[in-house]
């Protein structure tokens, strides 16, 4: 019997366990997945949380109702990787593998910041984040009672998960505080080590028009250094300072120590890949999903989803004993909700920026590109019912995992939207 065995239970290992389970003889191939959290998060969700929009318990399901029929689910902590015997090494035992797939993803790493070490999920702190359960829990206890003063979302490097996430974050915020009747009351400040409110310049442009159009300042170029929990204030490794009286952060993102420690890393835990045809660069019989990869594209979920597809074919290719194809483009597709249940919607890649058009059928949409509507905000909304129904369990969408040009177009006007 030979062995697949899937690091990871999030987005893409489960997507890859269950196409993997339609592609490989249940008789002839042994399909494991391995993880230390029985639970499922729906990340995404965890940024309506402190907007009061979703609870804890919308974005939580057991892994297990997602595991496909015929696949191990293995509770346990992966400690080691050696990639010369095949070998995976965990706290409870150790299992070996004739193919792995690594989808360890990330976390959020508040450690690397000064400052920032003695963090936690407090409701009475002035740092927050949303990128964990209990932090966006505690969040939305604090966004309740903040009603004057200066809110600062700092982006302290890159990459971190969902690029639009803060943008998104700023929009619902501004919305949040007018109908709570207290914007009047509150400045909104962006700080980002990037040259622009976004990183494609087409995007840019429209998003940062958006922003000046809500009194959102956005502060460029800003690398973070030190946070000053006791004067309340954010200085960057130039000496420029930023007052806060409440800072929300992506916080920065390491991906797994054991990642780094078998060789296959880059440094920060993310596995060293091949960009098109998603196969670990460092060691042999190995691919990698989602966040874990280094990838020069975003860490989201419809990445990890467009991935799986390629993933699974290259795998399957390989295991026929042929040659996998480099179909991955760095395919990503993004709500970004904008407040007052609208939102917008872009779709690029690794070479193509997001460009005007209509999504997912060209000339059709439903979904409007570089486009603000109550459309895709509802779209952005219904997505969670095809994340728990439909792409967990490895269904087709009508999406093409590569970027499609038929129906885009090069917008009449460009800016950069930098300062």
């Amino acid at each position: 019997m030979k062995k697949l065995v899937i690091l990871g239970s999030g987005a893409g290992g489960t997507m890859v366990a269950a196409k993997m389970r339609k592609q490989l003889s249940p008789s002839e191939w042994d399909i494991t997945i391995i993880d230390n959290d029985d639970i499922h998060h729906y990340q995404p969700g965890w940024l309506f949380i402190p907007f009061g929009i979703y609870s804890a318990q919308d974005c939580m399901k057991p892994k297990r109702d997602f595991i496909p029929k015929g696949v191990n689910f293995v509770l346990d902590e992966i400690v080691g990787l050696q990639t010369d015997k095949k070998v995976v090494e965990c706290k409870k035992g150790k299992y070996s593998y004739d193919w792995l797939v690594v989808a360890t993803g990330c976390k959020i790493a508040p450690e690397e910041v000064e400052g920032l070490e003695k963090w936690k999920p407090d409701v009475k702190s002035d740092i927050h984040t949303f990128y964990t359960l209990p932090a966006a829990e505690a969040l939305f206890g604090r966004l309740k009672t903040f009603t004057s003063g200066r809110l600062v979302f700092c982006i302290p490097e890159v990459p971190f998960k969902c690029p639009v996430a803060p943008i998104e974050f700023l929009f619902m915020a501004d919305s949040f505080f007018k109908k709570q009747g207290t914007r009047d009351q509150i400045e909104i400040e962006l700080v980002t080590p990037q040259d622009g409110i976004f990183t494609k310049p087409i995007a840019t442009g429209i998003l940062a028009e958006q922003a000046l159009a809500r009194d959102i300042k956005t502060t460029v170029n800003w690398d973070l250094a030190v946070v000053n929990q006791e004067e309340k204030f954010l200085e960057s490794h130039t000496g420029d300072k930023v007052n806060y009286d409440l800072v929300v952060s992506t916080m920065p993102n390491m991906g797994s120590q054991y990642v780094d420690d078998s060789g296959l890393g880059d440094g920060a835990g993310y596995v060293i890949t091949e960009h098109g045809t998603l196969r670990a660069k460092q060691a042999e019989s190995i691919y990698v999903v989602g966040d874990a990869t280094n990838v020069p594209t975003s860490k989201a979920g419809s990445v990890a989803h467009f991935e799986a597809e390629i993933l699974a074919e290259n795998l399957t290719l390989e295991i026929l004993g042929q040659e996998p194809k480099a179909a991955f483009d760095g395919h990503s597709t993004c709500f970004i909700c904008s407040g007052n249940e609208k939102a917008f919607l872009i779709d690029f890649n690794y070479k193509t920026e997001p460009l005007p058009g209509k999504f997912p059928f060209p000339g059709l949409g439903p979904f409007e590109l570089l486009g603000e509507s109550v459309f895709n905000y509802w779209g952005k909304m219904m997505f969670k019912w095809v994340y728990w129904n439909l792409l967990l369990t490895g269904q087709e969408l009508p999406i093409e995992p590569q970027m499609i040009m038929a129906g885009k177009h090069q917008p009449r006007v460009m800016s950069n939207g930098s300062k």
